[in-house]
């Protein structure tokens, strides 16, 4: 499968960057000792293997799904085999007991990565998903960078959305509230994040989507009027590293894209995959006839596809990865923007964000309203529009 051909490109992104950057990102890496958290995510395999083939002292790798953890160690073993370093993984949640006490046991490491989060629009449909969610997007974050500046870590890197910027759904929004949590801890720990668009086949995603929907025989169902941007998977784990070892405190790093050249609807996406696993799309009227002629189709080389317009909550008419009041840095790489950013404190928001949070969690009482209420507060110009409607209601 060829995923850069998908997703309208014919060369990788950060490529000139890298090769400019090896010999310090060489040096600097075998030279260090690693965290990564949410390693067994998609975004942070790619990081986790970016990283194990430069050769660090130390790699260590935390994340709550055992089964990823297994199929990463599995992944690594068979592409780049073995390091001299410490390379462990730890099936943990970071929210847990027993990950303070990992942390307690050892806890020194120059670099800690945080790629954990709750990153579907989806998981703002309950009052319950959704509470987790700023759970692990913010909490779990400002509990990790406390540890790391105990520890005396030096650099703690947390990855963003796009979503962040400009938010409309609460999933972008609990993000930008993590990057106000960062902005507070910066005063005592480096610290750099990255915003990036949508990882092409991460788990979870539409696009991951499509293959479950061809190996179990059901039809591929898209929107035609969402475009996004995409990077494949070893371009996110790229993008991260680079902040992580390069980037100046506060700094957001993000991919120069041309609109032109990478914007691409999931609908077109649908049809150069089916094409390329020799597949002719068949356009149905409606989810009812996909279902009836996924059963015949497929033998005649056909697969029923139902395409349709976007109307649930969360969904951005456009990607964008800074705002006009961002101060950037196009310079200083070929294909790697920079937002800079100078200390700004927030921390009556941020103490009164902490203390309505608790308040619901002591009372297990809470609503979707109280939550988007408090958001707003946060982020004034929060523009969340609640249609009524969700992915979970869509095959």
């Amino acid at each position: 499968m060829n995923v850069l051909n998908l997703i309208g490109r014919n060369k990788p992104l950060f490529e000139e960057d890298i090769l400019l950057h090896e010999n310090e990102l060489n040096d600097e890496i075998s030279d260090s000792s690693f965290l990564v958290l949410g390693g067994a995510g998609s975004i942070g395999q790619a990081v986790t293997k970016e990283i194990f083939k430069r050769k660090p002292l130390k790699l260590h790798v935390v994340d709550i799904s055992e089964n990823n953890m297994v199929e990463l160690v599995r992944d690594i073993r068979s592409s780049y085999g073995y390091i001299d370093g410490d390379f462990k993984t730890f099936a943990l949640d970071l929210g847990s007991l027993e990950y303070e006490a990992f942390i307690k046991a050892d806890g020194k490491y120059d670099y800690v990565l945080n790629l954990s989060a709750l990153k579907h629009v989806r998981s703002e449909k309950d009052p319950f998903t959704l509470m987790r969610m700023i759970d692990v997007n913010v909490f779990n974050t400002d509990k990790t960078l406390l540890q790391s500046i105990e520890n005396g870590t030096k650099k703690y890197f947390c990855v963003s959305t796009d979503k962040a910027a400009n938010p409309v759904n609460m999933m972008g929004a609990s993000k930008r509230i993590m990057e106000m949590f960062l902005m507070r801890r910066s005063k005592d720990i480096k610290i750099s994040t990255a915003r990036f668009a949508n990882v092409a086949f991460s788990d979870g995603s539409l696009l991951h989507g499509f293959n479950q929907r061809i190996q179990k025989r059901q039809p591929i169902v898209a929107p035609n009027d969402v475009k996004r941007y995409f990077v494949t998977p070893q371009e996110s784990g790229e993008l991260c590293l680079m902040s992580c070892i390069f980037g100046e405190n506060r700094d957001v790093f993000f991919p120069k894209l041309s609109e032109k050249l990478h914007l691409i609807s999931f609908a077109d996406i649908a049809i150069k995959y089916l094409e390329q696993l020799g597949y002719e799309p068949y356009l149905c009227e409606n989810e009812e006839e996909a279902r009836e002629l996924v059963k015949t189709l497929p033998d005649q080389k056909k697969w029923p596809c139902y395409f349709t317009g976007s109307d649930t909550t969360g969904e951005k008419d456009f990607e964008e990865f800074f705002t006009a009041k961002e101060t950037l840095d196009l310079e200083r790489f070929q294909n790697l923007g920079i937002i800079k950013n100078e200390l700004k404190l927030e921390n009556e928001q941020l103490q009164y964000f902490e203390e309505r949070i608790s308040n619901f969690r002591f009372s297990k009482n809470w609503t979707k309203q109280e939550i988007v209420a408090l958001f707003h507060k946060m982020i004034p110009d929060f523009g969340h529009k609640e249609t009524g409607k969700y992915l979970d209601s869509k095959m």
